[in-house]
């Protein structure tokens, strides 16, 4: 037996929502797993390995072999949630295939042990605008309407999660904190109402972009430029190096004014929010591909997948960040 899960890529913080923000994109990855009873000759790679024994240990079930395939198109070490793409499938598929022994909520703790921070994991799993309280796992949810499109764009260079961490300071001013409290609500609030003009000058950060800004040159001149051409406003997509901005009008001129002030070479996308989020699209027992969310309850989603919008080219040599073998094709 094999099945596929559908992942969406996420964008996080939003500015000022430091680990507690997130929205499902889409953009997707395509992890396919398969049942498999001759051993395996070699060990997958770590981030697939990590996923796996993790899985088998919360659900306390002898492991079985599996071979594995990832496709898609959500880029790497881009700050758009790659890292949990994979090990949400994995972790999801495995899951399936063992019976779906562990709820979607055991799933989502344990995919956020795995990535040491739980915003990407609600998006992707969750679709939508999620806010997530990571020390108790609280979560509230919103569609996000098909009007609201996020301009990305997305540079060649990499920028690594742990490394983006380092360059933050242990503390930070009160009047820093107390602005970022008020731009957070006002992003929930425009979410929650779905009156994006609340988003206006909703984004401005104190506590992480400021100091990565010389991780991503030319952040706040892209930002910038986005604003000046139409868009609501921008933000560094989770700790980069994608930069991201939004609109409900033209996006066009908002992309090329980012791309202009970039500087930089790079690529730009203009994507709606996903609001279904991580689901199975095919297995093995059916002739027809599928789609089965997985999040429990629709929370008033769109039942109908855009699954029209993806496209599956095989993953370049790409490592998540990891010190490890490469993930396109099939693992063995």
């Amino acid at each position: 037996m094999e099945v596929t899960i559908q992942v969406p890529a996420s964008t996080t913080n939003l500015g000022p929502g430091f680990d507690c923000l997130g929205v499902a994109l889409q953009i997707w990855n395509r992890t396919r797993i398969s049942r498999t009873d001759q051993p395996m000759p070699s060990q997958h790679p770590p981030i697939v390995e990590d996923a796996a024994r993790s899985f088998f240990s919360r659900a306390g079930m002898a492991r079985f072999d599996f071979q594995w395939h990832l496709e898609g198109n959500v880029p790497v070490a881009r700050g758009l949630g790659s890292s949990v793409a994979l090990r949400l499938g994995v972790v999801l598929a495995l899951n399936r295939l063992a019976g779906d022994i562990l709820p979607n909520t055991e799933v989502g703790k344990l995919c956020d042990q795995l990535e040491g921070h739980s915003d990407n994991t609600a998006a992707a799993l969750n679709g939508g605008f999620v806010i997530v309280n990571p020390r108790t796992n609280r979560l509230q949810r919103f569609d996000v309407s098909p009007d609201l499109r996020f301009v990305l764009f997305i540079p060649d260079f990499e920028v690594i999660t742990a490394e983006a961490r380092k360059v933050l300071p242990p503390s930070y001013p009160r009047s820093d904190i107390v602005e970022n409290l008020a731009n957070v609500a006002s992003i929930a609030a425009a979410f929650a109402t779905q009156d994006y003009d609340l988003l206006r000058t909703a984004f401005e950060d104190r506590l992480h972009q400021p100091y990565r800004e010389p991780l991503v040159p030319n952040l706040r001149r892209i930002i910038e430029a986005g604003q000046r051409a139409g868009a609501l406003g921008g933000f560094l997509s989770g700790s980069g190096s994608t930069v991201a901005c939004l609109t409900t009008g033209n996006a066009e001129p908002i992309s090329e004014a980012m791309q202009a002030a970039a500087g930089t070479t790079g690529r730009t996308m203009v994507v709606p929010a996903d609001n279904v989020g991580a689901s199975i699209v095919e297995t093995a027992q059916s002739s027809k591909t599928s789609m089965q969310h997985l999040r429990e309850g629709k929370h008033g989603c769109s039942d109908t997948p855009l699954l029209h919008h993806f496209t599956t080219p095989p993953l370049e040599n790409q490592d998540h960040g990891e010190d490890d073998s490469k993930f396109a094709g099939r693992q063995k």
